[in-house]
């Protein structure tokens, strides 16, 4: 058995999962909420159910502590699962790592150096990570970085078209974000078909709240659709993605903008949130029905950068294989699904509406018999793929 404690730090929670990652199985999992306010909300769901708790969590050390009495006390027993290894996510790895690192105080403080391109997210996987440290000093703690697959990117598309000193300086070029949901249905795609990884040419579609595409390559990343930051590339929940960088200049100049009024407009007052008001698709699709026109633009919207997207990584691979859909939108909405790739029949690209409907919660083709491109379903685990890189990390 490889028991992996995955765990995935934010600035104001940790979600965490126990992991077999020989079996793939979940035996436990959990998220402490709402750290650093005046009352926290922890849950934890074991082998005797589901237990939720609701107290101060001043900071991630004290949240952690929550972590290890809830398995004491609910299960499993961690002293019992032998853990092999704790895997945490990174979100941004830079230029410094392209794989999984196992860590030390170098490694900590490399990850800590990178804060400045990931300011949201890299401060709060350390402060998980040195938590952890503290709560398993025994124990090899494995990073995992959300930045790591798409590495393999080439420099046509990864390099920016600004001053190359200034991009030197300040280390900016694409990076790329959700490598490890990416990497993981690429393989499971290849997996499922029964086709070598190899011989593939993929476009992978991880659309949750979050949402960004990939162009993979024989299993090896050759563009990606978010950049230096999450920010850029599709729509998403409450993210602009692509905008032209004047925008932002005619805010600051016109209508006294600040740095910091821009990163929160563009970030969480922008995508479908700023489109429509809604972030939840289903109230979207609600609204669209009931003849909202603006609601009904913000999803034409949505479908059009997918649609550009898919029609850019073609182009790029010179021919696609197959199309994968992923994440909380990807493997829940049928709608999504069906509209974001209507219209590409041209291109060998079709979505069989009776193979489409419904949620899928397992490996699913959508596309109809014949269908010159496959187009799956197939649901993401990044927490399994977090276990099983750790557990080769540390041989």
């Amino acid at each position: 058995m490889n028991h992996v404690l995955v765990i995935n730090s934010g600035s104001s929670s940790i979600k965490y999962q126990l992991v077999d990652a020989t079996s793939g199985d979940a035996l436990a999992s959990g998220i402490v909420e709402r750290i650093g306010l005046e009352v926290g909300k922890v849950k934890h769901e074991g082998p005797s159910g589901e237990t939720v708790l609701e107290q101060a969590v001043p900071d991630h050390e004290t949240g952690m502590r929550l972590v290890l009495d809830l398995f004491e006390q609910q299960g499993p027993q961690l002293r019992e699962a032998d853990l092999t290894a704790v895997g945490h996510r990174v979100v941004q790895g830079g230029d410094v790592f392209d794989g999984p690192a196992v860590i030390d105080d170098e490694v900590l403080a490399q990850i800590d150096a990178l804060s400045p391109l990931a300011p949201l997210h890299n401060p709060a996987n350390v402060a998980g990570i040195e938590a952890a440290r503290h709560a398993f000093p025994n124990i090899p703690h494995v990073a995992i970085f959300d930045t790591a697959f798409h590495r393999t990117m080439p420099p046509a598309a990864y390099t920016y078209a600004i001053d190359e000193q200034v991009a030197k300086e300040f280390k900016i070029r694409r990076y790329g974000a959700h490598g490890t949901s990416h990497l993981y249905v690429s393989r499971a795609t290849a997996d499922f078909l029964g086709r070598p990884v190899e011989e593939l040419n993929t476009i992978v579609l991880h659309l949750g709240n979050g949402a960004s595409a990939s162009a993979v390559r024989g299993g090896e990343c050759i563009d990606t659709s978010m950049g230096l930051t999450p920010l850029e590339g599709l729509v998403m929940g409450t993210r602009s993605g692509d905008i032209d960088p004047a925008v932002l200049f005619h805010l600051a100049r016109v209508g006294g903008y600040t740095i910091d009024q821009l990163d929160e407009l563009l970030n969480r007052k922008s995508g479908m949130l700023g489109l429509s008001g809604y972030t939840d698709m289903r109230d979207v699709h609600d609204a669209v029905a009931n003849g909202d026109e603006r609601v009904k633009t913000a999803l034409d919207v949505y479908y059009h950068r997918i649609k550009g997207y898919v029609g850019k990584y073609y182009a790029e691979l010179g021919h696609v294989d197959v199309i994968t859909f992923t994440a909380g939108i990807g493997e829940n909405d049928d709608i999504v699904r069906l509209n974001a790739l209507a219209g590409l029949e041209r291109l060998g690209i079709q979505v069989d509406p009776e193979r489409n409907a419904g949620r899928k919660k397992q490996p699913t083709v959508i596309s109809p018999d014949g269908a010159e491109v496959t187009v799956l379903v197939i649901p993401t685990n990044e927490e399994l793929e977090i276990a099983r890189q750790s557990v080769a990390a540390i041989g």
